[in-house]
């Protein structure tokens, strides 16, 4: 078995598997802070510094200087471990958790709508960071809103299964089209310039601007390529949905039959509307379920757009409003995609009854 060698460094006589495992420590970044100041010291003071020079560079005393070059001299490595290893964490019983779980779920007394994890602290008499830790371990979340909608159609399984099986399987020699109207676009310019992205500093908008009016936007998805077929009209009226519906078929004269999965507005049933489908017996409806807007495809796009295109765009007019969008719309076709749309489980549906 080999010996180590034992050389002297200043004040201290460290081994070398000693000043290995020392130097190890106070290079290492994951070892607790009390651990790597203490082998900075000993390594200090194996080294030659005197007291005067280890307390100025580690930011210490004399006294604690004292205390571990006592402790290393007498147990090596060993007695630098810490003597004290801190309380244990408290846990509250489970008495403590049910009732900070049941007064969350409660409203304040104070009309405000729900708890912060201070408030309900004073309420109960006790620390934020125990509430604050039963409402982590219990995942309850009082300051977070989900909305959600919950469909009233009595024919909601049928209708839906109907627009999934299109999306999974649509017939052969068909095509299928998600339509919608994306309504009250507004041309919004601002009154004052720009300020452009630069480096520490975000693109900022001035609070003030112009409404130069407002159009709408037809949009077909085309499920199977992800392509859009787009036309932006000034109003919104039954007679310009037959109108996009007309561009569509003149576009799609190679299918056998079009299917449109669409809303229930009322712009898509009316009398003009329906002597449309009996003049092309090729095309079909398929109406979504009541307050059933995402099982429509071309919502995901409209998200899209309102994001790259509207939300921060800078319109000088109606017109110029029209042409950013249909120009966003040819140089989405180059690089469109189908979405992989999927609804993971049914049992989640939230029904009015509940």
């Amino acid at each position: 078995m080999r010996l180590d060698v034992v050389a002297r460094y200043g004040e201290l006589k460290v081994t070398e598997s000693q000043r290995e495992e020392l130097t190890r420590w106070a290079q290492s970044r994951t070892l607790p802070a009390g651990d790597v100041f203490r082998a900075k010291l000993i390594l200090a003071l194996a080294e030659g510094s005197t007291w005067a020079q280890v307390a100025a560079t580690l930011g210490t005393s004399k006294k604690t200087i004292a205390v571990w070059k006592k402790r290393f001299e007498e147990a090596g490595i060993d007695g630098l471990e810490a003597r004290h290893k801190g309380s244990r964490p408290r846990a509250a019983t489970a008495a403590v958790q049910a009732r900070v779980a049941r007064r969350v779920q409660q409203k304040p007394p104070d009309g405000s709508t729900h708890w912060s994890c201070r408030k309900l602290a004073v309420d109960l008499g006790m620390s934020h960071a125990t509430v604050q830790r039963i409402l982590t371990q219990a995942k309850l979340q009082p300051h977070r809103l989900d909305r959600y909608m919950a469909s009233n159609d009595p024919d909601f399984e049928r209708k839906a299964a109907d627009i999934i099986g299109l999306y999974i399987n649509p017939p052969q020699h068909a095509a299928v089209f998600c339509v919608d109207e994306k309504t009250a676009i507004q041309a919004l310019d601002r009154l004052v310039p720009v300020l452009p992205l630069s480096p520490g500093r975000a693109e900022r908008h001035g609070f003030e601007y112009y409404r130069h009016g407002t159009l709408s936007l037809y949009a077909a998805l085309d499920v199977k390529t992800g392509k859009i077929e787009g036309k932006t009209t000034r109003r919104h009226t039954s007679a310009d949905f037959i109108e996009f519906l007309t561009d569509i078929v003149d576009r799609t004269r190679w299918a056998k039959e079009i299917h449109i999965v669409l809303d229930n507005l009322s712009a898509h049933k009316t009398p003009a509307v329906q002597e449309f489908l009996q003049q092309h017996p090729t095309v079909h409806f398929h109406f979504t379920p009541t307050y059933s807007s995402w099982l429509n495809q071309v919502e995901l796009w409209f998200a899209k757009i309102q994001r790259d295109v509207i939300d921060r765009g800078v319109f000088t007019s109606v017109a110029d409003l029209s042409r950013k969008i249909r120009k966003y719309i040819q140089a989405y076709a180059k690089s469109a995609k189908p979405f992989r749309w999927t609804y993971t489980d049914p049992k989640r549906r939230i029904k009015v009854s509940e």
